[in-house]
């Protein structure tokens, strides 16, 4: 068993990328900005939100904070993020979800530049990506494909399962790893709560992907010897042993399964901060396409 250790290439990532900011710096070009919009006080996103803000520090990016009371209508988000749709100096803007009951998510989505959208989310880009065209891929999927080239591991004629189906990860993570590139060319079966038999289409899988949100779902007995696991949930759950008060657990229960896998992700420490990088790479190429 070797592990995907996220941190490591995420590290690589960003001292490539300030490498090439420095290059733009030299030759007097711009140099990438992120704009973050956090509404609420969610602990979660803040810390979320923060850990992008100091990626964008380490790796030489402007990055603008804007922060909205939970309270913040539907409308004035929308003037916010068209403010900076118009700010020629802004190459990337994010919204960090999830985002209060009386806005909708998707209106946000659709309102932000989909030459800005460096989360990936916009319809734009969603269907540049399924064409196989030049887009923004949403950030988690993304990361997952360059964790996998990172460690060089072919990935071609696999079969892999994607347990979820939400527009983040899921669906894209599909698309992904059934397109004609390197990672990818798998055979793909994506599953969910009305899959039947569940656990039999994991047991035929050499790779999986676990982006349901529920803690510790994949078990052992759903996993064959020798199989890649990637695991994309993150949970906090209330821990009076820890300093902070909670712990985070991922939707692979990772004692049971590791020990069978060729591959597997941590949590934490696995594909959150190669999310923060993919993100950094397309608020690079944002900057770059200008």
């Amino acid at each position: 068993m070797k592990i995907l250790d996220g941190k490591l290439a995420a590290e690589a990532i960003k001292e490539e990328l300030k490498l090439q900011v420095a290059e733009r710096v030299a030759e007097g070009k711009k140099v990438p900005h992120l704009a973050a919009i956090l509404v609420g006080n969610n602990g979660a996103s803040a810390t979320y939100v923060a850990a992008k803000v100091k990626a964008c520090e380490q790796t030489g990016f402007i990055s603008t904070l804007v922060r909205l009371e939970s309270s913040v209508t539907q409308h004035k988000l929308l003037e916010t993020i068209q403010s900076l749709n118009e700010d020629p100096d802004v190459d990337g803007i994010l919204v960090q979800l999830p985002l209060p009951a009386h806005i909708s998510e998707q209106d946000v989505i659709d309102a932000i530049d989909p030459q800005k959208d460096v989360d990936g989310f916009h319809p734009v880009n969603v269907g540049k990506m399924v064409q196989g065209a030049e887009s923004f891929v949403p950030a988690t999927p993304l990361g997952i494909m360059l964790l996998l080239s990172f460690y060089k591991i072919d990935t071609s004629g696999l079969d892999a399962v994607v347990i979820g189906r939400s527009n983040i990860v899921g669906r894209p993570m599909s698309v992904l790893l059934s397109a004609n590139t390197q990672p990818g060319n798998c055979t793909v079966t994506i599953c969910h709560s009305k899959t039947k038999a569940l656990a039999e289409h994991c047991k035929k899988a050499d790779l999986i992907v676990a982006a349901l949100g529920q803690p510790l779902f994949l078990t052992a007995d759903m996993v064959k010897e020798g199989a890649i696991v990637i695991d994309v949930g993150i949970t906090r759950v209330e821990d009076a042993t820890k300093k902070n008060g909670f712990k985070l657990l991922g939707d692979v229960d990772y004692a049971g399964v590791a020990p069978k896998c060729s591959w597997i992700t941590p949590v934490p420490g696995g594909v959150g901060p190669m999310t923060i990088a993919a993100l950094m790479k397309n608020t690079f190429l944002a900057c770059s396409r200008k």
